[in-house]
């Protein structure tokens, strides 16, 4: 519960009691927020100030990704977000950080439930402070997108071999928020739990720690909501779909005998027609023999994926035996060794790399 002057805001903390509110309640207003956006952060204390303002009107906080069902219900796509019901229907909504509309649509919201009500016209300055405000103007300039709904543009090449090999790095591999050890919200907090209860071994990705492979990855999948877990390169499903079937005892028989080292290896080389396991990335060599390679590719305009053999020990000396070459980077073209640096500098040197990679 969230104070506001002599009013209060309400957390809805499941759907089926979001349901008996709506039966019971009216008018109400839902303020669908995140913990990650500062937009909502902050008018959430616009949303509390006009609380006291409209005692007459019911004040419902609603946590857009811990609450997916009720999210879906109203096609959620950014934070914040509000919803404006009376008897039961959805009368008027309103998207972004924009003080003065919310006060004004709640004010018009009453005035058609009460004619003439005294508190028709709240003062948003008021409510919420001048500090406040000037923070919620610079905030709101951009609004923060929510995984309701996929608006980035088609993938880039790039991108989609990225998230590709991230998808290939593990037999099973999580999408998740935040890391397994800490998972930052309670749906990636209970596929971590039913993972490690049939003793699963997975890889997972923090998607809090990347807004790239947090928008990317819904489109690449076609699921809009965290956490996504994927077998064998291919996606199971969200939380709702691993509590399912570990329910029904199919979780592990579908997730599978685990791949071998030697699988995994050929995976991510072929990932990518031309592929360098490398020190870092691509951006942010970690070695010089690396930096050397990377743009020796970049000069003759060759495109190429990458691992970082300093993010995973296992393919780190896995590949070493595998290729039969001890030291890194190493580049592959089409499955095949190419070679270290020296190599690639020769052939650079002698005109022959593009050849070689085409």
């Amino acid at each position: 519960m969230v104070g506001g002057g002599d009013g209060s805001v309400k957390d809805v903390r499941s759907k089926k009691e979001f349901d008996e509110l709506v039966k019971s309640c009216s008018p109400f207003i839902l303020h669908f927020w995140a913990s990650w956006c500062e937009a909502s952060k902050q008018m959430d204390q616009v949303f509390a100030h006009l609380s006291a303002d409209f005692p007459h009107v019911h004040f419902f906080r609603v946590e857009a990704e811990e609450q997916q069902e009720i999210s879906q219900c109203y096609s959620l796509s950014s934070v914040p977000y509000f919803v404006f019901c009376k008897d039961g229907k959805t009368v008027d909504t309103l998207e972004g950080a924009d003080p003065s509309s919310l006060a004004n649509k709640i004010a018009k919201l009453v005035d058609s439930v009460e004619s003439g009500s005294s508190a028709s016209h709240a003062s948003i300055g008021m409510a919420a402070g001048p500090a406040v405000i000037e923070a919620i103007k610079e905030i709101s300039k951009e609004p923060s997108s929510y995984p309701g709904e996929n608006q980035t543009s088609d993938l880039s090449a790039s991108l989609k071999t990225r998230l590709q090999q991230l998808v290939d790095s593990h037999p099973v591999f999580l999408f998740m928020k935040g890391s397994p050890e800490e998972p930052r919200c309670g749906f990636s907090k209970k596929v971590v739990n039913i993972l490690k209860s049939e003793g699963v071994e997975f890889g997972s990705f923090d998607i809090l720690s990347d807004n790239e492979v947090r928008e990317g990855m819904k489109k690449f999948s076609n699921w809009p909501t965290f956490p996504q877990l994927f077998s064998q390169g291919e996606l199971i499903g969200g939380c709702d779909i691993i509590i399912a079937m570990h329910e029904e005892g199919e979780l592990k028989e579908l997730i599978g005998p685990k791949e071998t080292l030697e699988e995994r290896l050929k995976k991510l080389i072929s990932s990518s027609p031309t592929m360098v396991f490398m020190k870092g990335s691509p951006d942010a060599p970690r070695c010089g023999f690396s930096s050397k390679v990377v743009n020796a590719l970049r000069e003759v305009e060759v495109g190429f994926g990458s691992f970082d053999i300093l993010s995973d020990e296992d393919v780190r000396q896995g590949i070493k035996t595998f290729s039969n070459w001890p030291t890194f980077p190493q580049l592959y073209h089409k499955g095949e060794l190419v070679g270290g640096c020296d190599i690639i500098l020769e052939l650079h040197a002698n005109g022959e790399l593009k050849d070689t990679l085409s």
